[in-house]
């Protein structure tokens, strides 16, 4: 059974035990007042008859002497014997459990015509069977207590096997695969037909979305790649032509980068779209140290218009294992966000032996309500010359592969973006 299961069972078990258990107690507490107010009542009819008989003889026969027996002990204030000291103070009435003379007792102080009157009857043998019977029922009440906890523990695990069954079959259900379903058994009941029928409908109509999504990812890729890859094919044949405009020319390299910019998006946004455990399968062993120089080049044309220099710093060698086109898109679009908010200064672009990748900028810097936009994914970068991926989208993508990605930033001191890659 499921850890689940066995987790509820043993909640409802711990309760019902504990309910038992404070029943039981308080039964034993009801039933241990009752017997001894019974007691009372039984000791004081008892000996109030006894003094009753006592007086009616005096008053018949004045010379009357009472005679004590092994159980019942008569005390006279103006008489022999005369009353122990533990009975001298008591007040009129009844009086239980007193130890007078080594014997356990129960007295009855009257005030009679002849005086104050004490009979001390000895239940030392009957307050030694009323233990001997309360421990009995002590033992007897654990014992059942213990009994019916077993046969809660056997019934409860009979009626929630179903329920861990089904937790088990939820538990083995894989995103990656189609047409799963919550089998049940043909003796299961009403109320886990209801809960498989809502859960396999739900499969049904998550099934449906996917399958959606996937043709319209995988349409979109294609539909977008051979237009956009048409595209940059003309503007680069054009560009090359003898003859073109200065200006011309530097358009249609502006639509060569742009449509570059473009293919890292769809690429980025597809990664996006599938589960970060199946991603390994279109991974590559990318060499940072190696990469970052051509990022920065691909770059540096930003650069023309302003007092602005790109410094590269690299150690030994750094691999990882990631999608390269995604590793491209994400430190270039760190790189293009601190070029494009800096007018001048250096750009100081490091790479550490852990795989995290540094950009230094002497900008503007952004103010912390902005980069908690950017954390939280909300921020839609705008203004941008040429375009580019925005840092909310960065930020999903690190979140999506389990990168990190910190921004250090305060107005007019310049921003520092760390890109950390899991090794």
């Amino acid at each position: 059974m499921a850890a689940r299961s066995q987790g509820l069972r043993r909640r409802i078990l711990t309760w019902l035990l504990v309910y038992v258990s404070l029943l039981s107690v308080a039964i034993f507490i009801g039933g241990l007042i009752v017997n001894e107010e019974a007691e009372r009542m039984v000791w004081s009819s008892l000996l109030r008859a006894e003094l009753h008989h006592y007086q009616d003889r005096l008053q018949a026969d004045p010379g009357y002497r009472w005679t004590d027996t092994d159980d019942m002990t008569l005390y006279r204030w103006d008489g022999a014997p005369p009353p122990p000291k533990v009975l001298r103070t008591l007040p009129v009435g009844l009086h239980d459990d007193l130890w007078v003379e080594g014997k356990l007792r129960v007295v009855m102080i009257q005030d009679l015509p002849g005086g104050r009157v004490a009979l001390a009857l000895d239940i030392t043998e009957f307050e030694g069977l009323e233990e001997t019977i309360s421990s009995g029922i002590v033992i007897g009440m654990f014992a059942s207590v213990i009994l019916l906890g077993l046969l809660m523990a056997w019934g409860l695990g009979r009626a929630i096997r179903p329920l861990g069954v089904m937790a088990d079959d939820i538990a083995r259900l894989r995103p990656e695969r189609g047409h799963q379903r919550i089998e049940l058994e043909p003796r299961a009941s009403d109320e886990l037909r209801v809960i498989a029928d809502a859960f396999n409908d739900y499969l049904d109509r998550s099934e449906r979305f996917v399958e959606r999504e996937r043709a319209f990812i995988n349409s979109a890729s294609h539909e977008l790649r051979t237009p956009i890859a048409v595209i940059g094919g003309a503007a680069r044949l054009a560009s090359d032509q003898e003859g073109v405009p200065p200006a011309a020319r530097e358009q249609m390299q502006r639509i060569v980068r742009n449509v570059r910019q473009i293919e890292q998006l769809i690429s980025l946004l597809l990664i996006l779209a599938k589960d970060p455990e199946r991603l390994a399968a279109v991974s590559d062993t990318v060499a940072l140290d190696e990469l970052l120089p051509g990022i920065v080049e691909d770059h540096r044309h930003l650069t023309q218009d302003k007092d602005l220099a790109l410094r590269l710093s690299l150690p030994q060698p750094v691999r990882i294992t990631a999608p390269v086109v995604i590793v491209q898109a994400a430190i270039g679009n760190l790189l293009r966000n601190a070029i494009e908010n800096s007018d001048r200064g250096v750009i100081d672009i490091r790479l550490d032996a852990d795989a995290t990748v540094t950009i230094s900028d002497p900008g503007h810097g952004m103010s912390p309500e902005e980069i908690s936009r950017i954390y939280a994914r909300l921020a839609r970068d705008e203004g941008r010359d040429g375009g580019g991926i925005g840092l909310d989208l960065i930020a999903r993508l690190c979140e999506h592969l389990g990168w990190r990605l910190d921004i250090d930033s305060a107005p007019e001191r310049g921003t520092i973006a760390r890109l950390r890659f899991s090794p």
